[in-house]
């Protein structure tokens, strides 16, 4: 799934194109929590906005005049209650840990919480990768103010690397801090506030230290699935909201297959052993031409209109990696859940089992199969 996120200045591309990323603890370094310049930055600038959290009853206090004011309050009351209801959901039913996360509520200037970096080779599929304590390597690397990631682009582009910039609308603080809402939120279908707060959620049930890949994947799948249940149980499989909901998956799931094929195509020149400037030419005449075939079978692929503009986008390898490392090319979480009997809070108690492996010693796919097979 693809989780709408804003247009901004720091790239001039659709944010609402990038895949989502609610990026896990980027900010936070633990023990070495201010240790270095970007830590401190950034910590301080997240300590910053922890500090401006209100509770989210206290929307809800103050009188109402205008028509325009009553209209809000009601959009704000609903967002409250939704928000309560989500939290329950994901507690209750699922399973997820329970926390004080998005029980406060941040008054925020612009319609995203930060600029993410990610970086790739040009000619091949390998990532760049950052190191923190803690959390251990990942690819990616955040910023609150979008002129840092520009400066970061800019620095990883003069070592030769694709580099690409999205926004991204929450983080997972792990559990250090009580996660806040933002008030670009208050904007969100009830289908994208449950993604968002059950992905995060599983996040702080769940990390395991130098496997971002099968964090991230973890947490795409069960907030994906968690937002259809939770629009189930709430609309109905036959209203209008739950229909729209699966609708947009379509579209989500007939994009993933497009980028799965230009990837697939990419990769085998990378792999052809030919000479740099001959992959590289290739690499470009190969997106050119997956771009035109775009435009010319959207009516085909999609049902509406939220990938329209993928073809103006300026596509790279770290862009394209993205995807790699949020959808896993043969779906194993859907085909594990599958097999497990579609029960998500069993899946979610089996997957909790893994706190605390060592991932330098043990694989957490074949862990997670084991329990599942008990």
């Amino acid at each position: 799934m693809i989780r709408k996120l804003p247009k901004v200045e720091t790239q001039t591309v659709p944010w609402s194109l990038f895949p989502v990323l609610t990026a896990a603890g980027l900010l936070f370094a633990g023990s070495g929590l201010f240790s270095g310049c970007y830590t401190l930055k950034q910590g301080a600038t997240m300590l910053g906005y922890l500090n401006r959290a209100v509770p989210l009853e206290s929307l809800l206090e103050g009188n109402a005049f205008s028509e325009a004011e009553i209209s809000d309050m009601e959009k704000t009351r609903l967002f409250v209650e939704r928000i309560h209801d989500i939290r329950r959901f994901a507690m209750e039913d699922l399973g997820l840990a329970e926390s004080k996360n998005y029980t406060k509520y941040v008054n925020f200037d612009r319609s995203y919480l930060a600029a993410v970096v990610s970086a790739s080779a040009k000619d091949s599929f390998v990532r760049h990768e950052w190191w923190f304590p803690v959390i251990g390597s990942v690819p990616y690397k955040g910023f609150f103010d979008p002129e840092d990631a520009k400066k970061e682009r800019a620095r990883l582009e003069k070592k030769g690397l694709d580099v690409w910039i999205r926004g991204v609308d929450a983080f997972s603080t792990l559990g250090w801090f009580e996660d806040p809402l933002y008030s670009y939120m208050r904007d969100y279908s009830p289908e994208q506030l449950a993604n968002l707060v059950i992905h995060e959620l599983l996040h702080a049930t769940i990390f395991i230290k130098g496997q971002v890949q099968f964090n991230e994947e973890l947490a795409e799948f069960v907030g994906s699935e968690g937002a259809r249940l939770y629009m189930e149980s709430r609309y109905g499989a036959e209203s209008g909201e739950y229909r729209r909901m699966r609708n947009a998956e379509a579209d989500a799931a007939a994009f993933l297959v497009f980028i799965r094929e230009l990837t697939a195509e990419l990769d085998a020149v990378y792999r052809s052993g030919a000479e740099r400037e001959t992959v590289l030419r290739k690499k470009e005449e190969i997106i050119v031409s997956a771009m035109e075939r775009f435009d010319r079978e959207y009516e085909n692929r999609f049902q509406g209109e939220q990938y329209r503009g993928f073809s103006g986008l300026p596509v790279n390898n770290a862009y394209l990696e993205l995807y790699r490392l949020y959808h896993a090319e043969e779906d194993y979480f859907a085909r594990l859940y599958e097999r497990s009997g579609r029960d998500l809070s069993a899946f979610i108690a089996s997957v909790k089992k893994l706190n605390g492996l060592r991932a330098a010693k043990k694989d957490p796919r074949g862990e997670l199969e084991k329990i599942l097979a008990r």
